[in-house]
């Protein structure tokens, strides 16, 4: 346990860098290592659920009665191609955006923070209009055969972490437009950061199998 002089010399030193000492505090120092190990800790646990479904994708590939219809005459490239170049893009901008917000520049923050939720939104829109044509124009549902029900549930719980995602990157939003965004908020915005590269890199895993590696 940290001692009484110690936590004084603590707040002394945030003082002298020009800090509020409730910012320098060990309470706020315990919140963003706990903060990070938490998000490192689920990003792992999200690894595993990925792979299984990844890895139940890859046995639907070597299934030869698979049914119709079938990879090659349902996905055009495309749309698909310019929602995977939004959601890659995304990753870039919420870079920027955490570079912004380590210099205080908020300007810069929340335009490249919005950016990146409208990035994130055309992806899931390009998404749905996909599915769109995959159940009214090719009849293609979760129940219509192993290919409908691997694809939709693989491409599906994605979908479902970029909607989370973009609920979290839109708080975050809203509390540095209000100006409520603390020292600990800073350490909220870079662990969901941390999120978002993830389901960017496990998109571009997505992407590779099902539209290149399983047309």
């Amino acid at each position: 346990m940290m001692s009484d002089s110690t936590m004084a010399g603590s707040t002394i030193i945030g003082a002298a860098n020009g800090l509020p000492a409730e910012l320098t505090s060990p309470a706020s120092d315990w919140w963003r290592s706990h903060a990070k190990v938490g998000m490192l800790a689920f990003l792992l646990s999200e690894v595993a659920f990925f792979s299984t479904l990844i890895t139940t994708y890859v046995v639907f590939l070597r299934q030869t009665k698979a049914g119709n219809p079938s990879p090659a005459e349902v996905f055009h490239l495309p749309l698909v191609l310019t929602g995977t170049a939004c959601l890659l893009s995304s990753s870039i901008t919420i870079h920027l955006a955490e570079k912004a917000m380590r210099t205080g520049k908020r300007a810069g923050f929340l335009g490249w923070w919005g950016l990146t939720i409208v990035l994130g939104a055309t992806f899931l829109a390009c998404t749905g209009k996909e599915w769109h044509e995959l159940i009214c124009t090719y009849g293609l549902t979760i129940s219509r055969n192993l290919f409908g029900s691997t694809y939709f549930t693989l491409v599906g719980f994605h979908a479902l972490h970029v909607t989370v995602g973009l609920v979290l990157l839109s708080t975050i939003f809203l509390l540095a437009w209000r100006r409520a965004l603390s020292e600990q908020d800073h350490t909220a915005a870079e662990v969901i950061s941390w999120y978002w590269h993830f389901v960017d890199g496990v998109w571009i895993v997505v992407f590779t199998l099902v539209y290149l590696i399983g047309r």
